[in-house]
């Protein structure tokens, strides 16, 4: 089902019109408007007479900033509709035919991942896919029968999942420090997509959960020698440290395919690697 139209035109409420939304993208990507006339093309004086109304963009002109400013592409397609143009890039369902291709790529790297745990998500982190290394790991923190299936359909938000007292987090003995380097992700998200939309909403859910204000209020920056930031689990004798990395596909066209996120899990030391592997 496509469903750009939807869900461009709620996230186009989030600015009163497209000149709001270009004057934002434009401080947020910390550009002059001279510097946008040069990068972009576009004249000083139009881009001044657009961010105050005085003249009204073309669906070229607006696909072209989107570029210009790397807008994802949920944002442009708010912003064309903000302008009164249809959106110019579709958001497919994963079950989509024409998706195919996506599908089977990603199927490919998250076996390559085994035996180490990987995962698919949207840009809200919501659970779209995983290996079987990944549901195992979740059966055992979460104390789950063996055949417990894992759903696949974003219903289980991850971050939500790592960070609640009732989910992963009595397991995870860090907790505070991956609190907040998790909160970023979701704080990015929901500066672009403004107030009152979904982001803003998941990030004022997970701020309610049980200490997780006070810990993103203290950030540790006094953390060990290690060039990243591991997940400690901890569970009935067994001590494993991760890191992540994220992966993202190149070149897209299309909302789904632009905000799908790969997480690999890679063991941090050699008992975590040794765990794994037996």
């Amino acid at each position: 089902m496509d469903t750009s139209a939807a869900d461009a035109g709620t996230a186009s409420t989030y600015f009163s019109d497209f000149a709001a939304a270009l004057r934002y993208w434009r401080g947020k990507r910390g550009l002059s408007q001279l510097r946008l006339s040069l990068d972009s093309g576009i004249s000083q004086r139009h881009l001044s007479f657009l961010e105050t109304g005085r003249a009204q963009p073309g669906r070229d002109l607006i696909v072209k900033l989107g570029i210009v400013l790397d807008i994802p592409l949920r944002q442009r397609n708010a912003m064309l509709l903000a302008a009164g143009f249809a959106p110019a890039y579709r958001e497919r369902a994963l079950s989509d035919p024409e998706m195919g291709a996506v599908m089977q790529a990603l199927d490919f790297m998250l076996a390559q991942q085994a035996p180490y745990p990987a995962l698919v998500v949207d840009r809200l982190w919501n659970l779209v896919m995983h290996n079987a290394p990944a549901a195992r790991l979740m059966r055992w923190l979460l104390g789950m029968p063996a055949d417990a299936a894992i759903p696949r359909d974003g219903s289980v938000n991850v971050l939500k999942l790592m960070l609640d007292p009732n989910g992963v987090r009595p397991h995870l003995a860090n907790w505070e420090d991956v609190a907040t380097d998790l909160l970023q992700w979701v704080q990015r998200e929901a500066m672009g997509d403004g107030p009152g939309s979904e982001a803003t909403r998941l990030l004022e859910e997970l701020m309610a959960l049980p200490g997780i204000a006070g810990a993103a209020r203290q950030p540790n920056l006094e953390r060990a020698a290690l060039p990243f930031l591991p997940m400690q689990l901890r569970k009935d004798g067994v001590a494993l440290n991760l890191f992540t990395t994220i992966t993202t596909l190149g070149t897209p066209h299309d909302v789904t395919v632009h905000e799908l996120r790969l997480e690999s899990f890679f063991p941090a030391d050699e008992a975590s690697r040794a765990w794994f592997l037996a």
